[in-house]
């Protein structure tokens, strides 16, 4: 089952942290691998119970935003899919291809937004709230280097959308290995937690460390393209 993973990265609180953990992973996993059997909720209610935590959160997450983030609605729709077609018990090859082709979806919508006016890294930037975006381009104005700056911010969004391509090749992979039993039996139900309870290490710490590597790496161009260290772009607290 594919949680509400399919994010980019924000800044989070250490509560909104482990709800998501819990809501996305824990309480679904020990569903799924605890509840599921004939003498508690059986294998098609023990789905449906472990399914309404992360689309619950995620409906809740976007209600407390206030508005509408298409990650948080990517990962809600992805795992109703999932939901989907387990309760209809389709081939658990289907779910592995559906797992691939979430993330490899948003990897291209990356690379699409590079050609924009709206790239992701850009997008990361202005909500991070972090820097001094105006200041930064008159400094990039002065020096002749917007366009070099332009440059890196697209090869970071390259590398953005790698990150997701690399989920994609990871999540077909892992449901592929761990998805054998038919859907609709406390087996399949078993493996869908396991799938869950490792999504988050083999596939979102990668991802999200690559992501993370691609802002740094703006960050550590901002200094020579501007002559200026990186600090000088902070917003004063």
């Amino acid at each position: 089952m594919t949680s509400n993973r399919t994010t980019t990265p924000q800044p989070q609180t250490a509560g909104n942290l482990f709800a998501n953990l819990a809501f996305n992973i824990v309480i679904p996993v020990l569903i799924l691998s605890k509840l599921s059997t004939d003498d508690y909720l059986g294998p098609v209610w023990g789905l449906v119970a472990a399914l309404a935590f992360p689309i619950g959160f995620g409906l809740w997450e976007l209600k407390q935003s206030g508005k509408l983030n298409f990650f948080s609605i990517v990962g809600i729709i992805s795992v109703l899919l999932t939901g989907g077609m387990s309760l209809l018990q389709l081939d658990p090859k289907y779910i592995a291809i559906k797992e691939a082709a979430v993330p490899g979806l948003i990897g291209l919508l990356i690379l699409i937004s590079g050609r924009t006016r709206f790239p992701l890294v850009k997008t990361i930037l202005e909500n991070m709230q972090l820097l001094n975006l105006t200041l930064l381009k008159e400094k990039l104005s002065s020096n002749g280097t917007e366009q070099q700056f332009e440059q890196t911010l697209d090869q970071a969004t390259r590398i953005i959308a790698g990150s997701f391509f690399l989920s994609s090749v990871l999540n077909y992979l892992l449901a592929k290995w761990l998805l054998v039993s038919p859907p609709g039996t406390p087996a399949y139900n078993e493996e869908l937690a396991n799938m869950t309870a490792l999504s988050y290490p083999v596939i979102a710490i990668p991802s999200t460390l690559i992501m993370m590597g691609a802002i740094w790496y703006v960050f550590s161009r901002i200094p020579k393209l501007t002559g200026q260290s990186l600090e000088s772009f902070f917003h004063e607290q």
